[in-house]
């Protein structure tokens, strides 16, 4: 069975690390189209909505999403009231109208990576320390690598782009973008 398991663990590892290597070499036209994309997200990012509810969480975040913990988290379900709050307030509603067969995901959190709004219940509950929140909040868009995403299962990279408020980033706009309809 530990002969078993550490074939399918080896075989899973090189997948990933096979899809990791082709993102770094995406082809010119794939590679074109995610900076089309990066443009239509960063425009996603400077909707009123969006800077006004990053703005009003990064001055007061509700306690009970304060007290929340990467595992209290995960412990927490699809149906449970916060995690539905954040799908049904104005920017999760915004950005339920961007979902697409290519936009596999979206997430906006505050200046501390703590999640506004989103389309669907996200892996983690914070992106701090990650360069998909901490690139954008050096005023940069950041690509990462092609992956299977741990909360939608699908083969897709993450594009991010800060929030910003005169010019200053607030928060951070995460999108999923499937590959396979990138690449068609």
């Amino acid at each position: 069975m530990k002969i078993r398991l550490s074939f399918i663990t080896a075989a899973l590892w090189l997948f990933a690390s096979a899809s990791i290597v082709h993102a770094q070499a995406l082809a010119p036209a794939v590679q074109s189209k995610v900076e089309e994309q990066i443009k239509l997200i960063t425009a996603w990012a400077a909707e009123p909505a969006v800077v006004e509810a990053v703005r009003a969480h990064n001055a007061s975040v509700p306690p009970e999403q304060a007290a929340l913990t990467q595992d209290k988290w995960r412990a927490l379900t699809v149906l449970d009231p916060l995690v539905r709050g954040f799908t049904k307030n104005p920017v999760g509603q915004f950005l339920k109208t961007k979902k697409s067969d290519l936009v596999t995901e979206a997430f906006v959190s505050d200046a501390e990576g703590l999640k506004v709004g989103f389309i669907a219940k996200t892996s983690g509950w914070s992106h701090k320390g990650k360069p998909k929140h901490d690139v954008p909040m050096t005023g940069k868009a950041w690509q990462g690598p092609v992956e299977v995403d741990e909360s939608s299962g699908m083969q897709q990279l993450q594009i991010a782009v800060p929030v910003l408020d005169g010019g200053k980033p607030i928060g951070s706009l995460v999108v999923g973008i499937s590959v396979s309809k990138l690449s068609s």
